[in-house]
């Protein structure tokens, strides 16, 4: 599952970056011009520290030996696709009904760092 993760992780690392290279230059007059620029580079942003937290979550799994960590990667995961995705989704279409969704995302990264802090707390090293 580590491998898994590593690799979901930096594709999705990849990802932010390509976002955001169009959020700053392809989408800019469009965000601009709704002013929605702002929500963009929140997802954006959101998105790149946590696909960097699944990786840091991954590389803990060799150390910390519990279930609870893949979760956790699972967790942000679900927080990069709910949280960034509906911003994205807002920000580009304009449809506010997507800002709905934003908060079980970010739900989903607080779960996702607690249960980092407890699969290391509980964790055999």
């Amino acid at each position: 599952m580590q491998k898994i993760i590593l690799l979901i992780a930096s594709a999705l690392g990849a990802m932010a970056v390509i976002l955001g290279a169009f959020g700053a230059h392809s989408f800019k007059s469009l965000l601009e011009a709704n002013n929605r620029l702002e929500t963009f580079n929140t997802a954006v942003k959101y998105h790149i520290f946590h696909a960097l937290a699944m990786i840091l979550v991954a590389l803990l799994m060799d150390k910390y030996a519990t279930k609870l960590l893949e979760y956790s990667a699972l967790s942000m995961l679900a927080g990069i696709l709910l949280f960034s995705g509906s911003l994205y989704i807002l920000a580009l279409s304009g449809v506010t009904k997507w800002g709905a969704v934003a908060p079980f995302g970010g739900l989903a990264f607080i779960i996702g760092w607690v249960l980092l802090f407890v699969g290391v707390y509980k964790g055999s090293s």
